[in-house]
């Protein structure tokens, strides 16, 4: 019932220096554009120090539709993987998905490192479980972004 997604992209550096570059970075700066239902992030608040270091940390991300959703640290792994749970949903995606699982990944790849970001959506119901490959088709667009994006923060 659930849809699991994933996208990747070979960035310059070791996993160590992307995943640095990456995790504590605030959200805004690396989902900054829309792609089809999926917004960029304006800003998070409720967070309590550097995020990505210690597990159980919360933070609240804002959308620019005035969306907006928890996002808590479930797993840090430095400099292999980084996973949280997104829940509370709020605004428009609330009548699909109910709870998301995220993660990200850093595998070396000779003197690059490979980044896959993954989510697992959970639907609202039975219905709405209908309608998440159609989430899924805009997910990897606004993942191929935020790699990008991804791409160029670590290059910097």
């Amino acid at each position: 019932m659930s849809l699991h997604v994933e996208a990747s992209r070979e960035v310059p550096g070791t996993p160590e220096e992307v995943y640095d570059a990456v995790i504590p970075t605030p959200l805004q700066a690396i989902f900054k554009r829309r792609h089809g239902i999926m917004p960029p992030i304006a800003r998070t608040s409720e967070q309590e120090g550097v995020w990505g270091g210690t597990v159980g940390q919360t933070r609240r991300i804002h959308l620019a539709d005035g969306g907006s959703l928890t996002e808590t640290l479930v797993e840090s792994d430095r400099p292999s993987r980084s996973s949280y749970t997104i829940t509370d949903i709020a605004g428009p995606m609330r009548l699909l998905v109910s709870q998301v699982e995220g993660r990200w990944t850093f595998v070396p790849a000779g003197s690059r490192t490979v980044v896959t970001w993954a989510w697992t959506l959970h639907p609202t119901n039975a219905v709405t479980a209908r309608l998440l490959p159609v989430v899924g088709m805009f997910w990897h667009g606004y993942a191929r972004k935020a790699l990008a994006e991804v791409e160029r923060l670590v290059a910097a």
